[in-house]
């Protein structure tokens, strides 16, 4: 029986996030909504993630607006974001009545399906997210964080699944972040998931180590319903398998995707120009479109690895980088194997940097890795040594319950910190909760901008008063 596997197009959000940094604006993006709306994919993966931390930060534009640009652009296309559960978008924890109203704001705004993910896979730490998608009427797929790793086998993936199935999730992602799904690998996860839970899987696997156009091709074969890609220019390296590749693969097979070859060159004839303009202005570092097949060996994402390389730099160190690489997987197992995404890579990879340059290990403790250690961002894979534990928490308490379960209601207090000058929308409040100091810089040059927009413009027709020197001699001159 012919099954149609549905593609999640990562142009908008993960392709440009993975190669140049989320830089991508929505200048770029429009051209080509209305045409990536009309292709009939699965979904446009175009929010969330890095995306509006970038906005803030770097490209002073409101995510809240991208959002709705890309709604109004893109009215049949089922719109995809990726949210960190209790983490949200930002790098903490959150109370559940913030993280109730952001995903509240995000469905209202165009958003159809969020991608929830938790770096340690707690459980504990995606229920509300997944609770509050559903009631707002979204799809609430969970992903799993893949990693390797002693405690990471079959039955450890299965045991989760069952447990998101359990939570009411909508559908399951198996995202590999660091490109370490192997072609055979996934075929035998896949598979036994597909025997164990009855919710649709995709498919989700970075370019990095070489391997993700024949790990999706492998997982299709296995039962995945859905495979994550990317328009080719914007494809390849540590991005996704190029899009337009996947379905010519898959066209004429049981396994047809149903999309037109045909019109998804005539969008990619435009992503080769931004490929082009990014490339020009050093935005797009070459590299990044390479294959790196030592990932397979460090078993490190391709982020992790260049703020490695960074702070050893910073430090005079970059002669220690093998000695680092080295000691990350040591550090894991000591913090219980989390898997390496977002936040948990930057605090193992820290620490490990803290490590090999003070020449002493844990002679220097970061805070994050102290409370990484101690609970605070949920239960890790594996139970840490109480030796351990003892050693980096000393006194500090030790959380055994769901982190969030300690943060009192923070909506209000929020919303009382924010200076009414500054609020246009009422999901200003969600952006200032997540980046407090970030979102007020921009707050700011907003309010600078309406300002000047409103101020009133000088009548071209009142007089103008100049001075003019002739033979050395001053004089005024009035001109109506």
């Amino acid at each position: 029986m012919a099954k149609k596997i549905g593609i999640t197009e990562t142009v908008l959000r993960d392709a440009h996030q993975s190669l140049i940094a989320t830089r991508m604006p929505i200048e770029d993006m429009e051209p080509m909504l209305e045409q990536l709306d009309a292709i009939g994919f699965h979904s446009l993966e175009c929010w969330g993630g890095a995306t509006f931390d970038a906005c803030l930060r770097f490209l002073n534009e409101d995510p809240w607006e991208r959002l709705r640009i890309i709604r109004k652009k893109c009215p049949h296309a089922k719109l995809q974001m990726l949210f960190r559960g209790q983490n949200m978008l930002g790098y903490r924890h959150y109370a559940d009545d913030v993280l109730e109203y952001f995903v509240q704001r995000s469905v209202a705004n165009g958003i159809d399906i969020m991608r929830i993910f938790d770096a340690l896979n707690d459980i504990r730490n995606l229920e509300t997210a997944i609770r509050s998608c559903k009631k707002e009427g979204g799809h609430a797929q969970v992903a799993i964080s893949y990693t390797t790793g002693p405690v990471f086998d079959i039955p450890y993936y299965v045991d989760y699944a069952k447990r998101i199935q359990e939570a009411g999730a909508d559908s399951i992602c198996i995202k590999d972040m660091a490109g370490l799904l192997t072609p055979y690998g996934t075929y035998d996860l896949v598979k036994a998931l597909k025997e164990e839970v009855e919710i649709p899987i995709q498919l989700h696997s970075h370019y990095t180590s070489g391997l993700a156009s024949m790990v999706l091709l492998k997982g299709i074969e296995a039962g995945a319903d859905v495979v994550d890609t990317a328009m080719s220019p914007l494809a390849l390296g540590t991005s996704h398998p190029a899009t337009e590749s996947m379905v010519a693969a898959l066209k004429g097979t049981e396994y047809d995707t149903g999309l037109d070859l045909v019109a998804l060159s005539k969008i990619r004839e435009y992503v080769d120009t931004l490929r082009q303009k990014y490339l020009d202005s050093g935005l797009l570092n070459p590299k990044m479109l390479a294959v790196d097949a030592k990932t397979l060996l460090y078993q490190v994402p391709g982020g992790m690895l260049s703020n490695l390389v960074s702070q050893l730099a910073q430090a005079g160190k970059s002669d220690k980088f093998e000695e680092v690489l080295a000691e990350v997987p040591r550090v894991r197992k000591d913090a219980g194997y989390p898997p390496l995404v977002t936040p948990s890579s930057q605090i193992v990879g820290t620490q490990a940097v803290f490590n090999v340059i003070t020449g002493e290990r844990y002679k220097m403790v970061t805070k994050e890795f102290k409370d990484l250690v101690a609970g605070k961002y949920g239960k890790t894979p594996i139970e840490i040594d109480p030796a351990f534990r003892d050693k980096i928490c000393g006194d500090a308490e030790i959380i055994t319950c769901r982190p969030a379960d300690l943060i009192e209601p923070e909506l209000d207090k929020l919303r009382s910190q924010l200076d009414i000058r500054y609020v246009t929308q009422e999901e200003d409040v969600l952006s200032y909760a997540q980046f407090d100091q970030v979102a007020m810089k921009f707050f700011e040059n907003r309010l600078q901008k309406q300002q000047q927009a409103d101020a009133p413009q000088e009548d071209s027709a009142a007089p103008a008063n100049f001075t003019v020197t002739i033979n050395g001699k001053a004089f005024d001159v009035s001109v109506e």
